[in-house]
């Protein structure tokens, strides 16, 4: 009987890859479940190796066997979308996305490089101060390519529902494009509700200005930035790289960002999930109808036009906490003006997709977002 408990119980948990989560700690079992598919697909034959006399045996068998498809079905979709990955990026971007030298990833996704992992031996970032108010100093995680010439640089914007989070966010692929060859640099922004907007989003121009003025020493190639971002740090980061003029940005990442900050208050999150009312008011300051300007000030969708930089989407379809609308609608508007882009959509996936770099998730962006930048940088 116990037996048999514990097999539902894993069956309900093995919902989890294929619906939405419904809510906050669901959601970030939802995270585990899809980024780490494996442990729950040993865990489900395990118990399909255990026999016992219980009357129960078979309707366990059975139930085990489901709970096993549904715990495989990241696997196998990211295969479905893997298959078609390369061609369609050399679609968007050309034939300079598909043979890297010396690349480590040799497909877009392998099961087994669950358990190899894609990375290699983690890159300690050098820490530095790029501007000190009298409250508070910002800092950035610089992750350093040992090279004799200038190189590329991604700025990385943390996510974090701009009021938490920091420049030490998800440090894996920071190691990764460090040991590919590119300058990165993670920094940190002021957060809400103390701070608002517009200063979170002049922090990361002080960032870039930073990263200019000692670019000889950090070897920085100053017509070569890329801005990534997760969640609320993709808003900044698409914010910044459609409205910062002169500044040497080449393209843009975006992971599961609010790129619409109006149709994001009109169509909120699953409160049991995130309060993204509570969130966006305390960012702005207030609510829609009380600063509606601030909003669509804030909204990247808004400042797209023919001259926006390359654009790079990645998200998850059972995304509970940024809609993946906001992704395909940013797509909408990039396409009809003709700017370059493409969206990663991932069909199991939810918020924090690339949690684990070694995961569906994390292989099949890990491969998109270096081809982005290899094309877009010139490199």
């Amino acid at each position: 009987m116990l037996r048999f408990l514990l097999i539902l119980l894993l069956l309900l948990i093995s919902l989890l890859a294929v619906f939405p989560a419904p809510e906050y700690h669901l959601w970030i079992l939802a995270v585990i479940v899809t980024g780490f598919p494996y442990i729950f697909i040993g865990i489900c034959i395990v118990f399909l190796m255990i026999q016992t006399k219980s009357k129960y045996q078979k309707a366990g068998n059975l139930t085990a066997i489901v709970a096993l498809i549904l715990f495989l079905s990241p696997v196998f979709r990211a295969y479905l979308v893997a298959v078609k990955l390369p061609e369609n990026l050399e679609a968007v971007f050309g034939k300079k996305t598909v043979n890297l030298p010396d690349h480590p990833l040799k497909t877009p996704f392998s099961f087994l490089a669950m358990f190899s992992g894609i990375g290699g031996k983690a890159v300690s970032p050098q820490t530095f101060t790029y501007k000190t108010y009298p409250e508070i100093s910002l800092q950035i995680d610089f992750y350093a390519v040992k090279t004799a010439s200038k190189q590329p640089c991604v700025v990385v914007v943390h996510g974090g529902s701009w009021s938490g989070g920091d420049d030490k966010q998800l440090p894996g692929l920071n190691s990764y494009l460090a040991r590919r060859g590119y300058q990165v640099a993670s920094i940190d922004y002021r957060l809400a509700p103390e701070y608002k907007s517009t200063q979170a989003l002049e922090d990361v121009q002080n960032a870039i200005t930073y990263l200019k003025a000692n670019a000889e020493k950090l070897q920085i190639d100053t017509n070569n930035f890329v801005l990534l971002g997760r969640s609320a740090g993709a808003q900044l980061a698409l914010l910044a790289a459609y409205t910062f003029k002169n500044n040497g940005i080449k393209g843009v990442v975006d992971f599961y960002g609010p790129a619409d900050m109006v149709f994001g208050y009109f169509v909120p999150s699953n409160p049991m999930v995130l309060d993204s009312h509570k969130v966006m008011e305390a960012y702005l300051g207030a609510t829609y109808q009380q600063a509606k300007n601030r909003y669509k000030a804030s909204s990247p969708i808004l400042h797209v036009n023919a001259q926006s930089v390359p654009t790079l989407m990645i998200h998850g379809k059972n995304d509970v906490l940024v809609s993946y609308q906001h992704s395909v609608r940013l797509k909408q508007k990039l396409d009809s003006l003709g700017v370059k882009n493409y969206l990663l959509t991932l069909p199991w996936a939810t918020h924090g997709c690339d949690y684990n770099l070694n995961g569906p998730g994390g292989q099949l962006s890990t491969y998109t977002v270096e081809r982005f930048l290899h094309v877009v940088t010139s490199k």
